[in-house]
Formats: C-alpha cells, structure tokens, sequence
C-alpha cells in the first residue's frame, strides 16, 4: 500500500501560521460562480436566494476541504485544480476513493443526511474550491425540481464510479489500473469542468491510482505504444477512451480476496484517475524506466 503523500508546502506553512481554508474564504468572482455547473440550471429567485450564500477559497497543496468526523457543513465543488477524497485504516495507510478535478462537487450524500465525515478531502494542488452551505443546499431540494435532478445524476453517476473504483481496486495489471484510471475522470456529469485537457503530474496521477511514478511513466509508456495515449508538449492526449475502458489484462487477475502478485497492487487504487490530457513538466515525458519503487 503507498504510504500517504507528502506536503512541504503546506507543512512550512503551518510552521507560520494556524490559518485554515475555512478562515481564508471570501466571495466568489463572476468568473467563478460561472463555471458552477449546477447554477445554470436554477430560476432567477432561486439564483437570487443561494448566490449570495456561495463562498470561495484557495486551498494550497495539503490543505483538508473535509477531515473525518468534522461535521458537514457546505456541499463543496472544485472551481478549479485537483483534489483528493480518501480515508486512512487504523495502521495509518491511506486508501484513495477518488480525484476531483474541476468542475466536480462532492459529499452530497453527507450533506443530505447531515452526517460527519467518514472521508478526507485534501489538495493535491493548488486548487480554488467553492462551497453552498448545508441549510441552502437543503433549501434548493424543497424549492428547485431542476435542482432535485442534478443532485438525483450526481448520486447514480457517483454510484457507477465506486463501482468501478471497486474493480480498479483488484486489479493486478499496473498498465491496466492506469488505463482504467486515465478513462475514469473523464465523465461530463460529475466532472465537467475538465473540457478536452486535464492538467495532472505524473506524481499526482501516482498518488490516485496508488503506484510509484516510475511505475506510472512505464504504465504511460506502455499505452502510448498500444495508440491509446499520445504524449504531447506539456500534456497527455487520450486518442481511444473506450479502448482505455475496456483494456484486456495481459496478467493474473486478483483473487476473490482481491490479493495480487502485483506490489503495487493495493487499495489506494480506489482512485478514478486522470481525465483526456495529463500535463508533464519539460523532462518528465513517458519513456523506459527502471524497476519499479517499493
């Protein structure tokens, strides 16, 4: 299992200052508010009641959006970057549920049932996160059937994606799991912000799918060779999302205890990986690499 990740930044930070992203939030900006997907879809005097309601904030590298048993209170959405939706077991190993990348909100389920936290949410980025609070969010369901609808495509579209996550998660094939992974972010009901290009390190795209970067970049290197990927300057190109969909696996698949002759191989691969573009650093391009970090 991969051990958490590391955060310099944000642990310099807090050396500094106590400051939390709930403290640092202000008001969205026009240009905000217009990439909330939802917001389109609501009557002039719903917009006019839960607009002014709507907070924003700038989370650094590291920062929680939600911790595990804080109580809810906001539905959030990424404006922009990238998040990451986990839980820890009781020997402190760290099992990814999900990325988040713009366009996406989340917790709805908690935010119905006004329930804590059973999940963290942390950025992997530097990522700008908005926020409805609970009460407004509840007032939509009483006043908006457009509203009701949206919410309704969101818990079944999230429903498929677990499921999947679930199948991820026993597979013993490393170029496989990425392939599944690369094709699960991209879905215009829960993320449509990601558009034709998702900006994702191959080191984040490690922390999702749950392997080491060199074991990423022989992944990406091995699905560039099949004409399922095309490395680009700066980004990653999906060319066939159905035939990253429906990869055959070229080695044993997990047992029913979901046990695999794979190292890599553990539950961290909850995660739904990258979307159609994964954007790399000068250098950083997919090629030959050495044996896979333990």
């Amino acid at each position: 299992m991969s051990p958490p990740p590391e955060f310099p930044q944000a642990r310099r930070r807090g050396a500094v200052a106590a400051d939390t992203l709930h403290q640092r939030r202000r008001t969205p900006t026009a240009r905000e508010l217009a990439a909330i997907p939802w917001l389109s879809q609501l009557t002039g005097p719903e917009c006019a009641r839960v607009v002014p309601e709507i907070t924003a904030g700038d989370a650094l590298p590291g920062d929680h959006v939600c911790r595990i048993g804080r109580p809810v209170t906001y539905w959030f959405g990424v404006v922009e970057g990238l998040l990451k939706m986990n839980s820890e077991t009781a020997q402190g190993q760290t099992m990814t549920f999900a990325g988040l990348p713009a366009g996406g909100w989340f917790g709805e389920g908690t935010v119905l049932k006004r329930e804590p936290y059973r999940y963290n949410v942390q950025a992997l980025r530097a990522s700008t996160v908005a926020g409805l609070p609970v009460d407004s969010f509840h007032w939509l369901l009483d006043h908006s059937l457009a509203f009701n609808r949206f919410i309704m495509n969101q818990l079944n579209e999230r429903l498929a994606q677990f499921i999947a996550a679930r199948e991820i998660d026993r597979l013993a094939d490393p170029d496989l799991r990425v392939a599944r992974s690369l094709a699960a972010l991209f879905n215009p009901v829960l993320y449509p912000g990601v558009g034709q290009v998702l900006r994702i390190t191959q080191q984040e795209l490690a922390y999702l799918v749950g392997l080491s970067r060199q074991r990423v970049n022989e992944a990406l290197a091995a699905l560039q060779a099949a004409g399922l990927i095309r490395t680009e300057y700066g980004g990653l190109r999906v060319l066939d999302l159905p035939g990253l969909r429906t990869l055959p696996s070229a080695r044993p698949a997990a047992g029913p205890s979901g046990a695999t002759d794979h190292p890599g191989a553990d539950a961290d691969a909850c995660a739904a990986g990258a979307g159609r573009v994964c954007s790399f650093s000068p250098g950083q391009q997919p090629g030959p690499a050495g044996p896979p970090q333990r």
